[in-house]
């Protein structure tokens, strides 16, 4: 690091602002916010490997720095954005896209418009928003439309155009949009009443637009002017509708904020909600990554963030959990219980649709992520030692303890690996045992997996409850592999998760994705066990039948089987079939056997 850095950074002061760096062009190439503008512009150059390699490149290549201090972090956030907009800095990625939300506009001019706009300019007028759902702003559009006529039109108003007679009503004032200024058939102080409205309604503020409306019909019915009253009776029907659809919870709660947040990985989830008379006026997610240093400190950036988005000015802020972070001039709290809680539940909803979107887009690019997602909740949900990329789950199968299989299914990466599927025709075990049978098999298995010296696996599920489960572990104990591989059984009745030497069970969540993997592991190893158990009670069945004929042997029932793969087609078979594969006498003797059965 060169010397000149290394002053530059000594003198930072630990106030909060914004930092500049600069390449030997002396070409900006990064901006920055910080709350200590010391401690984090330090961070870049102590760091002898950064996870992120256009980070590393970054700072390779800085040869001055600058910054500007500022009062809040809130100041610090617009004005990095302000520079970033303005730049472009080459290593900036999340807020120099040209994306912009839509806006309200409320001219200034004398008999002001209204209209929606993506790119404010300074022009004394007013803007509400931005909106990050269009929808909802051309609802509030239409809301105003049929509540308030004014004018579309962007013709200028001045008093000499209005009084020497320069325009006349358009279409607008003839189908009822707009009362006429023009033609000064509408006064400027009512004009401006209707707009001082607007920005009430705009601001969520549906109480006082009530109240107007209702003072105006009570005057109207004084004044014996019914048709006006019934007009502002309409209008009061449709706001009415608008709040009910709008509000969500009680109308007390107005002016604050409410923040969920997801931490996974390194990604941060985070849904904002701004509310205004118990309804949601603005609503936002975001997905932030999580590096270094800023992990501490990324909710707290987060929220600053996406309040200057969205430009909200509430002072308090309800939090689903509490976070360190400070957060000047706001007042925070944790609900517990009421309509505040109400809200955190509504965002939590978003939140949880919002990562749902998120998680199963990076997926669709990347199939790897979801079998390490579901894997590493396994891990976690059953406190394994390591990810359990390799896992095997055993099955048994019998009717009455004839004909005996027990079936191994194999999932790698949370996947079925069909080619690894086993099953034991059980040899040392006589009438229905369950638990004999599934310690023969394991022990079959994984005796030959250390002769063979292949992989072991890292879990292996057992279709069963305590019985089967210590059955088991016999099996691995006697091969030593007890320490080596985890085991566990789940039991049917209450999907219970057993563990060897242990009797009471664990529970995993029923909509979890750790669950869902250990069931779909065991319907596989039933229905694969049950397929080969079926298989051979066909094939005994078929054996014992045919070998009573005369001059009919194994060999030929094993020829058979071969060829026609199950009972049915052997016994649908022509006698020209069966010839071709056991010759005529003995296809004739089978033909006429199944004939005289019809």
């Amino acid at each position: 690091m060169e010397q000149k850095i290394i002053r530059q950074i000594k003198s930072l002061p630990k106030d909060a602002g914004i930092y500049k760096f600069y390449d030997n062009g002396n070409k900006l190439i990064y901006v920055g916010k910080a709350k200590n503008l010391k401690n984090r512009v330090s961070s870049y150059f102590s760091k002898a490997k950064f996870e992120n390699g256009k980070t590393a490149l970054m700072v390779s290549k800085i040869q001055d720095l600058d910054f500007t201090i500022v009062n809040t972090e809130m100041d610090a956030l617009l004005l990095e954005n302000s520079l970033i907009k303005e730049f472009q800095p080459r290593y900036n990625i999340n807020l120099k896209d040209d994306k912009s939300f839509p806006l309200i506009k409320i001219t200034n001019e004398r008999f002001p418009r209204v209209f929606p706009i993506r790119n404010p300019i300074q022009d004394g007028s007013e803007y509400f928003g931005p909106y990050t759902s269009a929808k909802f702003m051309r609802v509030l559009l239409d809301l105003i439309k049929q509540l308030y006529p004014i004018r579309t039109c962007n013709l200028n108003l001045s008093e000499k155009n209005i009084a020497e007679a320069k325009f006349k009503v358009c279409l607008e004032y003839q189908i009822g949009n707009c009362l006429g200024p023009c033609e000064n058939l509408q006064q400027e102080d009512n004009y401006l009443e209707s707009i001082r409205q607007i920005k009430h309604l705009l601001k969520g503020n549906l109480i006082e637009v009530k109240k107007h409306l209702q003072s105006l019909l009570q005057k109207a019915v004084g004044d014996l002017q019914f048709e006006q009253a019934e007009e502002y009776k309409k209008r009061l029907e449709k706001l009415s509708v608008y709040q009910h659809k709008s509000t969500v919870v009680n109308e007390r709660i107005t002016d604050v904020d409410v923040f969920t947040f997801d931490q996974e990985n390194v990604n941060l989830y985070m849904n904002m909600l701004s509310i205004s008379n118990g309804m949601i006026v603005q609503s936002k997610n975001r997905k932030f990554k999580l590096s270094g240093i800023e992990n501490e400190e990324v909710i707290g950036q987060a929220i600053i963030e996406m309040r200057g988005q969205l430009r909200s000015t509430n002072t308090r802020i309800l939090l689903e959990k509490q976070t360190n972070w400070p957060l000047n001039k706001i007042e925070c709290q944790v609900p517990k219980a009421g309509d505040k809680l109400k809200l955190i539940q509504i965002g939590r909803r978003n939140l949880n649709h919002f990562k749902y979107e998120s998680v199963k887009q990076q997926e669709a690019l990347d199939p790897e992520l979801k079998a390490k997602r579901i894997l590493s909740a396994l891990k976690e949900d059953l406190n394994l030692k390591e990810l359990p990329k390799h896992i095997e789950c055993f099955d048994n199968s019998n009717l009455q303890g004839h004909q005996p299989i027990s079936a191994c299914v194999v999932f790698k990466d949370a996947k079925p690996s069909k080619k690894d599927y086993r099953y034991f025709n059980i040899k040392t075990v006589s009438g229905p045992n369950d638990f004999a049978s599934m310690e023969e098999a394991l022990y079959r298995r994984y005796s030959r997996l250390l002769v063979e010296n292949s992989n072991l696996p890292q879990l292996v599920v057992i279709d069963g409850g305590k019985g089967q489960l210590s059955a088991s572990y016999s099996a691995l104990k006697r091969l030593n592999l007890n320490d080596k591989i985890q085991l566990i059984g789940i039991a049917k009745r209450l999907e219970e998760i057993y563990f060897p030497n242990d009797s009471i069970p664990a529970y995993l969540n029923k909509k979890s994705e750790s669950l869902k993997l250990i069931q779909r592991l065991r319907d596989e190893a039933h229905r694969f066990g049950l397929k080969n158990h079926r298989n051979k009670r066909s094939k005994d069945f078929i054996k014992h039948e045919l070998t009573q004929l005369p001059n009919i042997g194994e060999k030929t029932v094993s020829d058979l089987l071969k060829k026609f793969r199950s009972m049915k087609k052997v016994k649908e078979a022509s006698e020209i079939e069966l010839s071709n594969v056991i010759g005529s006498s003995k296809a004739k003797i089978i033909f006429y056997h199944y004939q005289q059965k019809k």
